[in-house]
């Protein structure tokens, strides 16, 4: 048992969820339980804000308002896509978080958020065990898109599922009311992993229910193919309802959706953003084959949708950040909580470590042999995966007819070291 005393602190990063404060929840709850942690401080926008020494202390805010960040969407400490490169290309960077940790007696990091997220924490990790100081880093899973390898699934991916399939339904009911001949193109996230698509087939219940196909960027798009399938739903159903991801590339490796554009804008990553697939099929569509089409961009909807969230997804993620801090307690560093489903006939899932090295910019794509031989939808295999995790509603606490959320003060505390010179 580890007998190192100090403060904590929490960041978020990347992309946002409909879970993500659920997990900043269980660190900061659970930290106030420890004997070891003092302080539980977050800071604003992720690592951005530990350069910056922008940092508050989640002991100064109301236990209400903390307690309500279990059921508040998006990321409430903020977020940012700052990328930390090599310790050898940038050790000022570096020198400077352990300066801010120094500073504050920050003994135990926690960072919550996905593949370059986990990056980060992996490099924190390492830099402060080569200068000799005593860090606990932990990354706490985060990502709608499922692709962290090893882990089963990762938080926030549930509640998108449920989302995702809720709306395929309600779109596929109106999608079919005409008389004539429709066509409707959902566009989902993804951009090499094709979960968050794939999930719009917990819709299906009967064959003619939405969606009639999916495309996923496990699979090169074919036009050829897509216009098959296409004449095909309206032939036999009268309407179409498609959902594809929108990193889907073609057998070259060039996005769909780079051809309704010729500037393609890049992240701090070097990530493409992408967007804009459903407008380059709707065009296709409604020149070939059908001119009742509509394009529906789910967008920023889809990670943010608290009100549909998953009992499961959310449980499951406030357990992730719980564990975070036990297992920094413990000694460990350098590692990711991972859920794993116990082999039981009856759905139950535990954590375990995971070595930051094996997870930091990595991806775990769906497995070729649960998409149909056509590559136009997804096998049984999918269904079985995602069902328990899109179970169960979260109770949202309501004022006025509309969710009451949570509102943090987060007033950063007074500065100890000279302003972060970002070069």
């Amino acid at each position: 048992m580890s007998m190192l005393v100090g403060n904590c602190l929490v960041a978020q990063s990347g992309g946002p969820t409909s879970v993500i404060n659920a997990s900043a929840c269980g660190v900061i709850q659970e930290a106030f339980k420890t004997g070891e942690i003092n302080q539980v401080y977050g800071a604003l926008n992720g690592i951005a804000g530990v350069l910056n020494e922008d940092l508050f202390s989640f002991n100064e805010e109301a236990p209400e308002e903390i307690e309500l960040l279990k059921v508040t969407p998006a990321s409430a400490l903020g977020s940012c896509r700052y990328k930390l490169k090599s310790i050898e290309q940038s050790e000022g960077d570096f020198k400077r978080i352990i300066e801010v940790f120094k500073a504050h007696n920050i003994r135990y990091f926690f960072y919550i958020g996905g593949n370059d997220s986990m990056d980060t924490a992996h490099k924190v990790s390492k830099y402060a065990q080569s200068v000799g100081y005593d860090l606990k880093s932990i990354g706490v899973p985060k990502t709608i898109d499922n692709d962290l390898p090893i882990t089963d699934h990762t938080p926030g991916f549930g509640s998108t599922a449920k989302f995702i399939a809720t709306s395929m339904k309600e779109v596929g009911l109106d999608a079919r009311v005409y008389d004539y001949k429709t066509v409707t193109i959902c566009e989902l996230m993804g951009r090499n992993a094709g979960w968050i698509t794939a999930s719009s087939a917990l819709a299906k219940t009967h064959e003619d229910d939405a969606p009639h196909f999916i495309y996923l960027p496990e699979i090169p798009f074919s036009f050829e193919q897509f216009d098959k399938d296409i004449r095909y739903a309206l032939d036999k159903y009268n309407y179409a309802v498609v959902a594809v991801s929108e990193g889907i590339k073609d057998a070259e490796g060039k996005y769909i959706s780079e051809m309704c554009s010729t500037v393609q804008m890049k992240d701090a990553f070097g990530h493409v953003q992408l967007g804009g697939v459903s407008t380059v099929l709707e065009s296709y569509v409604s020149q070939n084959i059908c001119k009742k089409v509509r394009a529906v961009n789910y967008s920023t909807i889809q990670r943010c949708a608290a009100h549909c969230a998953s009992l499961t997804d959310n449980e499951e993620a406030y357990l992730c950040g719980q564990m975070a801090v036990r297992y920094a307690i413990e000694g460990h560093t350098g590692k990711m909580v991972g859920l794993f489903r116990d082999n039981t006939s009856e759905y139950k899932c535990s954590t375990q470590l995971i070595d930051l090295d094996d997870v930091a910019n990595k991806e775990k794509p769906i497995p070729r042999e649960w998409i149909n031989e056509d590559g136009n939808f997804v096998e049984q295999q999918v269904i079985d995966y995602m069902r328990p995790l899109i179970m169960g509603e979260v109770k949202i606490r309501m004022e006025n007819g509309i969710p009451r959320y949570c509102k943090l003060s987060k007033k950063v505390i007074n500065k100890s070291v000279e302003p972060w010179d970002a070069k």
